[in-house]
């Protein structure tokens, strides 16, 4: 446990601690973009490598135990993260890394966007506190857990480092967008328009989550739904 544990503050800490912060400004200053991107990118992709060992290595150790009647209902929700991950990766998006060209487009705060402009994070935040409610042990606790810390800390992260890069561009765009989903909308901001939704991308949402339900007993080895 005590290897999940690190693995977890590890990750979690160098998203939260580095990748928005103005640490990453000083970096960025003595390696260049690129290289601090480069570097970022081998430190996380190693820390999730030891953090999917660790969990598989964890001991279990059960706290309020599986809840199986839940399952249908974390099943049916996961198909709202599905959504929100398919739209955020196949739109152009301001936030993500190399997005900034998008915020000088008109464009930029349509489509999922007009939702939350951070589509990816709620799409993470949501599966990771589904997971976290229908596992329970503490390895999931902890694994769970601090991705959830990380995701919803990510926003914040992510609108400060835009704000300090680009502080125009993105005020324009924090004008028409929200973090919290539909809180542009509710306070006029934005329009919900339904034609930039009901597209191809919810036909490649719906066919990935049925590809991982069907799947995710031989992957997992757990029934989502059983």
């Amino acid at each position: 446990m005590t290897a999940l544990i690190l693995a977890s503050l590890f990750f979690t800490g160098i998203h939260i601690g580095i990748s928005g912060t103005r640490w990453r400004d000083s970096c960025v200053r003595h390696i260049g973009e690129t290289g601090f991107r480069a570097g970022f990118s081998l430190l996380s992709l190693l820390g999730l490598i030891w953090l999917i060992q660790a969990y598989a290595q964890a001991p279990y150790l059960e706290t309020w135990g599986q809840w199986a009647a839940f399952k249908p209902v974390v099943a049916a929700l996961m198909l709202v993260a599905f959504i929100l991950l398919t739209f955020s990766l196949t739109t152009p998006n301001p936030a993500a890394v190399g997005g900034e060209r998008w915020l000088s487009e008109g464009a930029a705060a349509q489509g999922i966007y007009r939702i939350t402009r951070h589509p990816m994070l709620w799409a993470t935040s949501l599966w990771a506190l589904l997971h976290l409610l229908v596992n329970g042990d503490v390895g999931s606790l902890i694994l769970f857990g601090s991705l959830l810390v990380m995701t919803l800390m990510g926003a914040r992260s992510i609108d400060a480092k835009r704000r300090r890069a680009e502080p125009t561009a993105w005020a324009a765009y924090e004008a028409v967008t929200s973090n919290i989903p539909f809180q542009a909308i509710r306070e006029g901001r934005n329009s919900l328009q339904w034609r930039e939704l009901l597209n191809w991308r919810l036909a490649v949402a719906l066919f990935g989550y049925l590809a991982v339900m069907h799947f995710h007993a031989r992957w997992f080895g757990v029934s989502p739904l059983f």
